[in-house]
């Protein structure tokens, strides 16, 4: 076993990553935080949404097959039911890193698509987020993690 935080060290070094789900309208949703926090900390981020064409000012993708040169790894952060596809979209590209967001609530976490993802050797967070990790994090994220480290909705291992 991994420790979530050597494995969120891990995700954090890749620098092209997708964020699934990332909305045309940004308020509240926790995928627009994720990317747009990676984009302005230097990551290239391609941002995943089938129904629209831009988000955040960016261009967004209907899939990760259709994200030019590939990623390195994925935020899913859509309705847990569409993360079994979103895994194996990974698995097919390449991507051997993912990281289910979860925050208040149940977040994008699936249990069958995270075993299903570490059965095909890939790394799965499944749970938190990357601010939560990243250095450059805020206050908020940081005591988030603790909390949610303490309660479980953030694993201690992956």
């Amino acid at each position: 076993m991994t420790t979530t935080k050597d494995a969120a060290q891990d995700f954090l070094a890749h620098h092209r990553v997708a964020v699934t789900g990332v909305s045309h309208a940004p308020k509240g949703h926790g995928s627009n935080a994720v990317y747009t926090f990676l984009r302005d900390h230097g990551y290239e981020v391609f941002a995943v949404n089938p129904t629209v064409e831009q988000v955040e000012g960016d261009p967004a993708y209907p899939n990760l097959q259709s994200v030019p040169g590939g990623v390195e790894a994925v935020v899913i952060a859509t309705a847990p039911e569409r993360a079994q596809q979103t895994m194996e979209e990974a698995a097919d590209c390449g991507v051997r890193t993912v990281w289910m967001h979860r925050s208040i609530g149940g977040g994008s976490v699936s249990p069958e698509a995270a075993a299903w993802g570490r059965a095909h050797g890939m790394t799965v967070i499944d749970g938190g987020c990357p601010l939560m990790f990243h250095p450059e994090g805020d206050r908020g994220h940081r005591m988030m993690c603790r909390l949610f480290t303490w309660t479980g909705k953030v694993p201690r291992s992956v």
